[in-house]
């Protein structure tokens, strides 16, 4: 990229943007791919090679790792011209939002040049390794363990709930390399490919019947020494920022994500759509309904807009990302619960023909992983609390012993030495 686009002003970009979409990219389709349609993955590779190629792509990466070097409001302004276009929203979160910003932020010179303009040029889809089957929401009691060897780690163990990890050509693994320190001490995050012998994914299905959610088994898998993000034994470092990017991510908050959200700008008026659709617009119940949904939608947009600037100009900490990260989940669920309301019996049975059937009863069903996913509402809560509010910590009896020595549920393969 020239130095004259890349020193543009936001209206001239804005306008480069609209004309090259219009030209280029295709119309957002009437249904969007869900995701149980295992297409959507090389439609997304597709759509950001696409925009890869015109320059369009990673507006806010730096210009050496494949970006574009542009500011967030370049990026604010190019998400609002790309209403009414088909996006490669899969590759938001986590492969842009989440592990591109995080090795932005943490990767060696070599693992940036190497991993970013491949993921920029959607050549690579990454997933997240993080939570354990006895982990819960306490990431740093991982014992999934990687034990260091000549060449660098041999890896042992299982993740679970990690999305996408079917599509996925490399993964952010955070792994126990010390079990004689801390449990926040003994931690180091690696890059695992995800084709490597020894790697076995196995597919979940959910409730609403998708099978999104994965769980992994890594028997001895190698690592090379060279794939460590960080320093060994201080992982935790990394960690914090990954999560930090997930929050930001997840909330709308991220710099990194493209084309307007986590979801299509068409299900921003679905509730409207649906009480059309029933013919239930007169119905003062449900226009007071619609009216809460757009009104929460309003006052989510406004609370990212006011605490992504407060972030950016360095009035509030990274912390804060959980602020946005709790009110997407909230506002999720509870706009998941007034279109069940809207829809009655007829989210449970539909003719055969309708093509949205299902559409919000399996949402509702699913709702609840809103607040789970990218960290539970109760890990936020505490986090705004202590990190933001700045109120005394939960005690832990854990804190400050060799995690060898911390009692919990475990095969007795995974205890440590």
């Amino acid at each position: 990229m020239s130095d004259s686009i890349s020193n543009e002003d936001v209206q001239a970009f804005r306008l480069r943007a609209r004309v090259w979409l219009a030209e280029n990219m295709p119309l957002e389709p009437e249904q969007p791919r869900s995701h149980a349609d295992a297409a959507r993955w090389p439609r997304a590779k597709e759509l950001q090679r696409l925009l890869f190629d015109a320059g369009f792509a990673g507006l806010c990466f730096p210009k050496e790792y494949g970006g574009q070097g542009l500011s967030r409001a370049h990026q604010q302004a190019f998400d609002e011209e790309v209403t009414p276009y088909e996006m490669p929203l899969t590759l938001n979160v986590p492969t842009f939002g989440i592990i591109a910003a995080t090795l932005l932020e943490f990767g060696d010179e070599v693992q940036k040049k190497r991993y970013l303009p491949p993921i920029l040029r959607g050549d690579e889809v990454w997933v997240q390794l993080l939570s354990e089957p006895t982990g819960g929401s306490d990431l740093a009691s991982v014992m999934t363990r990687a034990t260091p060897d000549a060449d660098g780690f041999v890896l042992s163990g299982s993740k679970v709930w990690s999305s996408g990890a079917y599509a996925a050509d490399y993964g952010i693994c955070v792994a126990r390399t010390n079990w004689d320190l801390p449990k926040h001490d003994g931690i180091s995050v690696l890059i695992v490919k995800m084709d490597e012998p020894g790697v076995t994914v196995e597919r979940i299905r959910g409730v609403a019947g998708d099978d999104e959610f994965c769980q992994e088994f890594f028997d001895d898998v190698r690592i090379p020494a060279e794939n460590v993000i960080g320093q060994v034994d201080a992982g935790w470092t990394v960690v914090r920022g990954l999560l930090a990017h997930e929050r930001n991510s997840m909330g709308g908050a991220s710099p990194y994500v493209s084309g307007g959200g986590l979801v299509p700008q068409s299900r921003q008026d679905e509730i409207v759509a649906l009480a059309q659709r029933l013919d239930l617009t007169e119905d003062i119940r449900v226009r007071q309904l619609v009216a809460e949904a757009h009104i929460l939608s309003l006052v989510q947009d406004q609370t990212s807009r006011r605490v992504t600037g407060a972030m950016t100009r360095g009035e509030l900490g990274p912390p804060a990302g959980a602020i946005l990260r709790l009110m997407g989940a909230r506002v999720s669920v509870r706009r998941a619960d007034i279109a069940l309301e809207i829809a009655g019996a007829g989210a449970g049975v539909w003719p055969a023909d309708d093509p949205d059937g299902g559409q919000v009863g399996d949402r509702f069903i699913a709702r609840q992983g809103s607040e789970l996913g990218g960290g539970s509402t109760e890990i936020q809560r505490n986090i705004i609390s202590e990190r933001v509010l700045e109120m005394p910590r939960e005690p832990a009896a854990d804190r400050g012993i060799p995690f060898s020595q911390v009692r919990r549920n475990a095969m007795p393969s995974q205890q440590g030495s």
